[in-house]
């Protein structure tokens, strides 16, 4: 008898729409691998739908709050279900931009210097001098992301509406120009490095992660050997010093001018639709969509 997974996706994070977009694309795939799957549209009353299914796995396409901070994570440990991607403590540690920063930079990864601020201090007065980057602490998907040019006289007001969704406390980096990298690591083993170019305006942000068109993936990314190799050992490097998982993706930027790299996050539950990053780089190192996530479901395991 074939495995039961049940995919987990959408949620109530700002992420929503990304999650359902994943998950269906997963479900999809383990289907055609022969799979029997339930889709599962996450609401809180996910543990009695949990308990009514019991499924041998739960893939978890969620994204955001809830879904990828350990929060759900610990839930499938107290039932004793099975769950791809990361655990526990590597969920709630990579979620916290500022902690996992630390944490990697003591692995010696290379980090853009950062302070925490809350966003109503942010829109009084410049966290540092321009340019520079104010993120929200725990989002993913460049949801919130604003960023200060140089000579840029005041500091962003739209931080301080009161409907601000993405949280009060925001960490500011300093702005690494030059390019965007990103590279998957699997089973303990880098599948590559992807360079991602907005195909409009000046930044790689959510409507250019997930618009159509919205940008354009050079896989494998065309730099330097020595940078290309450097990208994957940090990539690695991080997968370790958290604690990740199955499948993670660690996103870089590179100054070719200044030789200047810095680490940005780690992705413990990176997209997974066919196009998203993860599954390009899959499909490089000569994996298609369903081996992947059927290696994925494979893996998968209660916190260890």
């Amino acid at each position: 008898m074939s495995k039961h997974v049940a995919v987990l996706m959408g949620g109530w994070s700002v992420e929503r729409e990304v999650s359902l977009n994943s998950g269906a694309g997963c479900a999809a795939a383990l289907e055609r691998a022969g799979f029997r799957v339930t889709r599962v549209d996450v609401q809180r009353d996910i543990a009695a739908v949990l308990e009514k299914l019991r499924p041998d796995v739960a893939f978890n396409g969620l994204h955001g709050r809830f879904g990828e901070d350990g929060t759900i994570q610990g839930m499938l440990e107290i039932m004793g279900i099975p769950y791809t991607h990361s655990g526990v403590l590597a969920s709630a540690l990579a979620i916290r931009k500022d902690k996992a920063k630390m944490v990697v930079a003591a692995a010696g990864v290379p980090v853009a210097h950062g302070v925490n601020v809350t966003r109503f201090e942010a829109a009084k007065r410049h966290a540092l001098p321009p340019p520079y980057v104010l993120k929200p602490i725990d989002e993913g998907s460049s949801v919130g992301v604003v960023i200060v040019k140089k000579g840029r006289e005041h500091p962003p007001q739209e931080i301080a509406r009161p409907d601000w969704p993405c949280g009060d406390l925001l960490l500011a980096e300093t702005f690494i120009a030059g390019r965007e990298l990103t590279c998957a690591v699997m089973d303990g083993k880098s599948l590559g490095v992807t360079e991602i170019r907005a195909a409009t305006g000046e930044f790689y942000d959510y409507d250019a992660k997930y618009a159509k068109g919205g940008s354009i993936h050079i896989c494998p990314a065309q730099i330097l050997p020595n940078i290309y190799q450097r990208i994957e050992e940090c990539a690695l490097t991080a997968h370790q010093a958290i604690g990740c998982r199955g499948v993670s993706r660690s996103d870089f930027r590179y100054d070719d001018e200044t030789d200047t790299l810095v680490w940005l996050e780690v992705n413990t539950q990176p997209g997974m639709t066919e196009t998203s990053l993860v599954p390009e780089l899959a499909a490089h190192a000569g994996m298609n969509f369903s081996e992947l996530v059927t290696w994925m479901v494979e893996d998968a395991s209660l916190d260890r």
